[in-house]
């Protein structure tokens, strides 16, 4: 794991280990991290822990687009952990997400940044 005042960056193993359409829970650093590995091959890696009640994200139903929580439903938009169900939910915040040489690569600064 590698450490700036910007962000802090986890190689986390292979991406294999998370089956297409499904999210893992990770800890990168001391933040509790779900990434999520699309049918489209995308991945996106989000805050694992839902605000509403604090359901665990990485276990939620996903598509192409959004994670459902498994607790209440509350779903997050996974490019930006947006919450579009509504109810005053907070968003959740979105990390960086990428494949390097077969392996996951996560960092806690902000998609694209």
């Amino acid at each position: 794991m590698s450490t700036t005042e910007e962000a802090v960056t986890a190689r986390l193993g292979p991406v294999d280990q998370i089956p297409v359409g499904e999210g893992r829970a990770f800890l990168v650093g001391d933040e509790p991290v779900a990434v999520f590995r699309t049918r489209a091959g995308g991945l996106h890696a989000l805050r694992a822990i839902c605000p509403h009640r604090g359901g665990p994200l990485a276990d939620g139903l996903t598509d192409a687009e959004v994670v459902m929580c498994p607790l209440h439903n509350h779903q997050f938009r996974l490019a930006s952990g947006e919450c579009v169900s509504g109810g005053g939910v907070a968003d959740v915040p979105a990390y960086t997400a990428s494949e390097e040489d077969g392996e996951l690569v996560v960092s806690l600064d902000a998609p694209g940044g």
